[in-house]
């Protein structure tokens, strides 16, 4: 994982330490059983949010980090997909299809589900921290317009980085 500014970071000093940043994606999409246990930290995109009888299911489209711990835009680097439990109940409608997620989880194994009419095994994880990234920002970049600073107060976009 890429650590962006360390005083703008998405994931809470609490976790970093814990997160296992030499494990990649592939290694587990391979041998999900492998890791169990194990605390990552995975960027992607919901591709669906489904309430479950213990908390909310995400369908996460996996995409690798670029600025700020932040999801790439680009689908094509995906490596594929795996499910996050969110315990506490998370309203599937405030996740919508395309939102941009950076999850830190702890590797539970993986479940066999279906992707259109194929079966597909998904890696699992259980969300110990979940950033939803604002659709307003795109590869890093602030839309033009007024929005609410980190610290509060109104700034404007310029289209430029911070």
């Amino acid at each position: 994982m890429t650590v962006g500014c360390a005083t703008t970071s998405v994931v809470p000093e609490s976790l970093e330490p814990q997160i296992d940043t030499a494990l990649t994606f592939s290694q587990v999409l391979a041998s999900p059983d492998s890791y169990r246990g194990k605390i990552v930290a995975w960027g992607g995109e919901v591709l669906r949010a489904k309430a479950m009888k213990d908390g909310t299911q995400l369908e996460v489209l996996q995409l690798p980090f670029g600025d700020e711990q932040g999801p790439v835009t680009d689908r094509m680097e995906s490596k594929g997909r795996f499910l996050a439990l969110q315990k506490e109940f998370l309203d599937p409608a405030t996740m919508t299809d395309g939102t941009r997620v950076t999850i830190v989880g702890e590797i539970t194994g993986a479940s066999v589900g279906k992707m259109d009419e194929a079966d597909y095994r998904f890696p699992t994880v259980e969300v110990k921290h979940l950033h939803r990234w604002d659709p307003r920002l795109v590869d890093g970049s602030r839309a033009p317009g007024p929005w609410w600073g980190l610290f509060g107060g109104v700034g404007f976009g310029t289209g430029g980085g911070t």
